[in-house]
C-alpha cells in the first residue's frame, strides 16, 4: 500500500508539471495559473475527502453490524439454549465482522432444522395418537427446542410407532380368528363393534387399549360359545351312541348315520 501510495503522489505531481507546462505553453498568465492550481487542488481534495468519508462510512457499517451480529448472537445463544459463543477478538474489524455475521447465520440454520424437525414430529405424533387415541407428547412449541427435547420427542414417537405395529398385528390376528369363529358358529355380526371388526376397512380401525381389550373379550365370547357348543355335541354323540347300544343298531347304520 506504501508503494502505491507513492506511486499515487508521482503521478500527481507529474501531472501538475504537465499542466504547468502546458498553461506556460499556451501563454496562460501567473495569476491565473494560481487559480486553476487551486482548482485542481480543490478538485483532487474533494475526490479524495469523497473517498474517505466513504470508508468512513463503510467502517461506521462494519462496527455498527459487530455490535448487531453480537447482539443476535446473545439472542440466538439463549433461544438455542447453548452457552456463550468465544469469539476472536484479535482480528481486524472486516475479519471480526465477517466471523460474527457467519456465527449468526449457523445459528439461524440451527434453530431452522429444530423447528423443522419439531413440526415433522408434532405431524407423526398427532397420526399416532388419532389411531391409538394417546395424548400428545407435552412440549413447548412457544420456543425452539433443545436437543435433549428433540431426542425425547423422537424416543417417543418411536415407541408409538412400536405400539402401532404391536397392536395393529394383534387386531389382524385376533380378526382372522374372529371370521373363523363366526363363520363356524354361523354368527352375523350383530353390533356396531362387531361389523367394524369384520366388515369395515382396516385402515379405519381404531387401535385403542379400549377397542384391544374389546377385541380380545369379543374373541374369548366365540371361544366360549364354540367350546360350549362342542361340548353339547359331545353329549349329544354319547347319548346317541348310547341309544345305539340300547336299541342294538347296526354298525353299518350307525357309520350312515353318523
Amino acid at each position: 500500500s506504501e508503494v502505491l501510495a507513492a506511486e499515487a503522489v508521482c503521478c500527481l505531481n507529474r501531472a501538475m508539471a504537465t499542466l504547468r507546462d502546458i498553461w506556460e505553453e499556451i501563454g496562460i498568465p501567473e495569476e491565473q495559473r494560481l487559480e486553476r492550481t487551486d482548482a485542481v487542488r480543490k478538485h483532487i481534495k474533494s475526490l479524495l475527502d469523497m473517498m474517505v468519508a466513504e470508508e468512513e462510512s463503510l467502517k461506521e457499517r462494519l462496527l455498527k453490524s459487530i455490535v448487531l451480529c453480537r447482539k443476535e448472537l446473545d439472542t440466538l445463544c439463549k433461544d438455542l439454549q447453548l452457552g456463550s459463543l468465544e469469539i476472536e477478538e484479535d482480528c481486524t474489524i472486516l475479519q471480526m465482522e465477517k466471523n460474527l455475521r457467519t456465527h449468526v447465520e449457523v445459528l439461524h440454520k440451527q434453530k431452522r432444522d429444530r423447528k423443522q424437525e419439531l413440526k415433522a414430529l408434532q405431524e407423526q405424533d398427532q397420526d399416532l395418537c388419532d389411531i391409538l387415541c394417546t395424548d400428545l407428547f407435552s412440549i413447548d412449541t412457544g420456543s425452539v427446542p433443545s436437543l435433549e427435547d428433540l431426542d425425547r420427542y423422537r424416543r417417543h414417537v418411536a415407541s408409538l410407532n412400536t405400539l402401532k405395529e404391536q397392536r395393529w398385528e394383534e387386531f389382524v390376528t385376533s380378526k382372522r380368528q374372529i371370521i373363523l369363529l363366526m363363520e363356524e358358529l354361523d354368527h352375523t355380526p350383530d353390533t356396531s363393534f362387531e361389523r367394524d371388526v369384520v366388515c369395515e376397512d382396516e385402515e379405519a380401525f381404531c387401535l385403542s387399549k379400549d377397542n384391544i381389550v374389546a377385541l380380545q373379550n369379543l374373541l374369548q365370547q366365540l371361544e366360549g360359545r364354540r367350546a360350549l357348543n362342542e361340548a353339547v355335541c359331545s353329549e349329544l354323540r354319547t347319548r346317541i351312541v348310547a341309544l345305539w347300544e340300547r336299541l342294538q343298531i347296526p354298525q353299518e347304520e350307525r357309520e350312515s348315520s353318523a
